[in-house]
């Protein structure tokens, strides 16, 4: 299967994010490819070392990388990065809104990280697509915006709603992005939705020091994403070493079903549903 277009060498990637997990490995991976990567990450330190080891995969490649530390929930510094991106390369090819976070919180407590999530999470990339996407259509080359969701902000578990609150707005932003893009005469930019299943990165480090046997490497979660880009899938949808892509369908299904049939949300994890959520069979 060929790459797309966008992947191209000397076209130019920005990702935010990019200091470690999967925005590290999608650098080290466009870099790779011989693209230019614009790292931006709101972590100085760990970026200008990130940086480093991507910088030896595309110098011999002939490719540039820059680095920009940026707070995603800040609108100035996106619309900077905007500028710095186009000032420095001249155009942009693959944007990956990336960035995010996570914290405890409950529906009714700890209302500092609801806003702090959510500010992160889904402001931080409907400023990216504020940003870039116009630029990014008037170059009138193929281009791709990458936006990385999550499951929980599709299924909707118990435990951490902000964060689920912060993922279904951008899955819900992006399915809108896509729309609007293919509706524009033309246009030779997509969207697509990153769902990473459970990998092993910054945020799972604080919690295990060792890469868990049922966590996907993060350069796994970018191999996927190529695949599904090349292929032109929008929901990218990664499964990990403990949960298969029947899995995901059944959980997604199921969770659909909860509105359709009327059952209590978060059927899935009321005892009273537990034996029809076993037996349930998703039609193929």
């Amino acid at each position: 299967m060929n790459n797309h277009l966008a992947f191209s060498e000397g076209n130019v990637a920005v990702i935010t994010g990019a200091a470690d997990g999967i925005g590290l490995a999608a650098a080290e991976r466009f870099a790779a490819l011989g693209m230019n990567v614009l790292m931006s990450d709101i972590n100085t330190d760990l970026l200008e070392k990130a940086a480093i080891a991507v910088r030896e995969i595309a110098t011999p490649l002939g490719a540039t990388v820059d680095t920009r530390s940026v707070n995603v929930a800040e609108w100035g510094a996106i619309s900077s990065l905007k500028d710095h991106a186009f000032e420095t390369f001249g155009h942009v090819d693959v944007l990956m809104n990336n960035a995010g976070t996570s914290e405890r919180t409950g529906s009714f407590s700890a209302l500092d990280q609801w806003r702090h999530l959510v500010e992160v999470n889904m402001w931080g990339i409907i400023h990216g697509v504020q940003a870039f996407t116009q630029p990014m259509i008037d170059q009138n080359r193929p281009g791709l915006i990458i936006n990385t969701g999550s499951k929980q902000g599709i299924t909707n578990p118990p435990g951490n709603p902000a964060y689920n609150v912060s993922k279904a707005g951008v899955k819900a932003a992006t399915e809108c992005l896509q729309h609007e893009l293919r509706n524009i005469k033309d246009c030779s930019i997509s969207a697509h939705l990153l769902v990473p299943g459970y990998t092993y990165t910054g945020l799972t480090k604080r919690h295990s020091p060792e890469k868990p046997a049922g966590a996907w490497a993060p350069n796994q979660v970018v191999d996927y994403l190529l695949d599904g880009v090349n292929r032109g899938s929008f929901y990218i949808i990664c499964p990990d070493n403990e949960v298969s892509s029947e899995d995901d369908a059944k959980r997604i299904l199921w969770a659909a079903g909860d509105i359709a049939h009327d059952r209590t949300p978060l059927s899935r994890w009321d005892p009273d549903y537990a034996d029809a959520y076993l037996s349930f069979k998703p039609p193929k």
